[in-house]
Parts: structure tokens; C-alpha cells; sequence
């Protein structure tokens, strides 16, 4: 049976997996999407890691560390480009990813001190 934790890190994945995805297809949007490519790029990447990330935790794999700590840096990434935009969607999105990488880190905490 899965933690609350867990539970929660799982949900707040698929949050910033969505927020992410939002965000580059809005950012493909913008008047001047030139200035948007590293925030679309790092918004892709941010929601494979994390959608990887998931996949990872729900079955419990023992390689989950090593995945969550490249998606809390993935993640860490995301959040300062995005927060550099004053897009709303981008704002929403820096939201996600601190609150992803907060998660994961929390997460991570956990396991390392229960082994």
C-alpha cells in the first residue's frame, strides 16, 4: 500500500506535468515565441521527467532516486525560466515546478533516511 507521501508526490507529478505541457503550448502562442524557446524546451522536458518520475514511484523501483533527483533538477530548471516570464501561464507553471521540486525533495528525504 502507497504512503500518503507518496500519494501526494504522485498528484503534484501529474500537476506539473500538465502545468508544463500548458505552458509550452501557450508560450507556442505568443507574439514572440523566439524569446520562448528555452522556456518551451525546459516546459518539455519538465514534463517527461516527471511523467517518467511517476512511472517510477507508482511502481516502486529501486532506479526512483536516481530518476527524482535529475526531475528535481529538471524541475528546479523550469521554475527560473518560467519565472522570468510574466505569462500567466508561465507563472502558474514556476508554481508547479517549486511545488514538484519541494515534493521531490521531501520525497527523496524520506527514502534516504528509512534505508
Amino acid at each position: 500500500m502507497k504512503s500518503e507521501k507518496t500519494n501526494n508526490l504522485e498528484h503534484i507529478l501529474i500537476k506539473c506535468i500538465t502545468a508544463c505541457e500548458t505552458c509550452a503550448t501557450l508560450c507556442l502562442q505568443e507574439d514572440h515565441v523566439k524569446m520562448m524557446v528555452k522556456c518551451i524546451q525546459l516546459d518539455r522536458d519538465c514534463a517527461d521527467i516527471c511523467a517518467l518520475t511517476s512511472r517510477f514511484v507508482a511502481r516502486n523501483s529501486p532506479h526512483a532516486q536516481h530518476v527524482m533527483r535529475e526531475c528535481i533538477e529538471i524541475c528546479q530548471a523550469c521554475h527560473d525560466e518560467c519565472a522570468k516570464h510574466e505569462h500567466d501561464h508561465c507563472q502558474k507553471c514556476a508554481e508547479a515546478c517549486q511545488e514538484c521540486v519541494d515534493a521531490c525533495k521531501d520525497w527523496l528525504a524520506s527514502k534516504t533516511t528509512t534505508m
